[in-house]
């Protein structure tokens, strides 16, 4: 009798499956010939082979403890859990096994010391800044994300206690004690990478720290002072150039360097600039041109002979440049390189009235990239770095 079930059952589920597939044919048959044009015929609709597919829809349906599927024509009441074996769908937008990400920049150090920011796919949360500060602490998140020679700068174990967001753009963060157990030598490198690291963020210009509810004056290690708050004013990477701070400004500029697997990535340099040129703007790009310190391991990405060709301009926020033929790596395709390009825009939208720089050379109609893409628009800041607010 018990023999005599299961065939019966087995008979039955047969039928019902078969009726299932035979209605679905039918339906994909309908709808391919209601999108047949012209001298298409239905007999071109490819019908999968029916004996191994049932077959398998058998298999899996006497499966023990499988659930057995709607009657044709039903749907599982809404609701209702997945059958046991069936994963849950994914929310509308979102897609199968992935979290929304974001992009972020960290400021992290390189193999020779130096804070550049390297631009990571991380998890989104609605605690931005405390997420992206746990990915600049050592043996954190960030670990298996590192490229060769890179590391955190954090101390390891660090915490982030709180952050409070004030209306003047400052963001103070309580970090927890291990915030204290660092090197000295590290002490300038850790404050450059988290106010870095912070006012990636449009609405923040500022950050100030406190340490277990404590606020810091100064760093706790080395002393260097950080008064009410630190901001990218206070520089990066700083480079002593021989000029003093009388009747200067500190500017940060951006020079290529190359990671241990030769990935080029771009490097902020603090440096001082003369206060009194008649213009600002002439006065960067020239010293961009000029090329980083020899002695820095960064590269100069304009060719021998480069200069600008007339005065840069500023009107409605673009930077309008001009250079002779000498800037173009390819002078028959009319092309810079893309390095040069971003050379030029991170370190002039530094600058807080420099929203995009536009790019023109001397005597040429029209200026392209390395792909043969032109520049037909501004190239703003938002190219290469992510914009997002808290």
């Amino acid at each position: 009798m018990i023999v005599q079930t299961i065939k019966g059952e087995e008979v039955r589920m047969n039928k019902k499956i078969a009726g299932l597939f035979t209605s679905v044919i039918g339906l994909s048959i309908l709808l391919a010939g209601c999108s047949l044009k012209g001298e298409q015929a239905v007999d071109e609709v490819d019908v999968p082979q029916d004996t191994t597919y049932v077959d398998e829809l058998e298999e899996n349906a006497l499966e023990p403890g499988a659930a057995e599927a709607p009657a044709e024509g039903e749907t599982p009441a809404e609701g209702d859990a997945p059958a046991e074996g069936e994963e849950e769908q994914p929310e509308e937008g979102a897609k199968e096994g992935e979290s929304a990400t974001a992009k972020r920049q960290l400021f992290l150090m390189d193999a020779n010391g130096m804070v550049v920011p390297m631009t990571f796919e991380l998890p989104q949360t609605n605690e931005v800044a405390k997420e992206t500060l746990e990915y600049l602490v050592k043996d954190g998140p960030v670990t298996d994300m590192l490229p060769n020679g890179f590391q955190a700068v954090l101390p390891a174990g660090t915490t982030i206690n709180g952050i409070d967001a004030q209306e003047d753009g400052t963001l103070i963060v309580d970090f927890s004690k291990e915030f204290n157990e660092y090197e000295a030598a590290s002490e300038k490198k850790i404050l450059e990478s988290i106010t870095y690291t912070l006012t990636q963020f449009e609405n923040v210009k500022n950050v100030a720290i406190r340490v277990e509810g404590q606020e810091l004056a100064k760093m706790p290690v080395d002393g260097t002072p950080i008064g009410k708050s630190y901001s990218r004013a206070d520089g990066i990477n700083l480079m002593d150039n021989g000029i003093t701070t009388v009747n200067s400004q500190s500017v940060t500029l951006y020079f290529p360097a190359e990671a241990v697997d030769g990935t080029p990535y771009e490097v902020p340099v603090t440096e001082r600039m003369n206060s009194n040129a008649e213009n600002d703007y002439e006065e960067i790009v020239n010293a961009l041109i000029d090329g980083p310190a020899m002695d820095s391991n960064l590269s100069n990405v304009f060719n021998t002979g480069s200069a600008l060709a007339s005065e840069p301009t500023l009107k409605d926020g673009v930077l309008n440049l001009e250079f002779n033929t000498e800037v173009l790596s390819n002078v028959d395709e009319a092309a810079i390189t893309d390095q040069l390009m971003e050379t030029l825009v991170m370190s002039l939208t530094e600058l807080e009235d420099v929203d995009a720089v536009s790019v023109k050379v001397e005597g040429v109609e029209e200026v392209f990239n390395e792909h043969g893409e032109a520049y037909a628009e501004p190239v703003s800041r938002e190219q290469y770095v992510p914009a997002e607010k808290l």
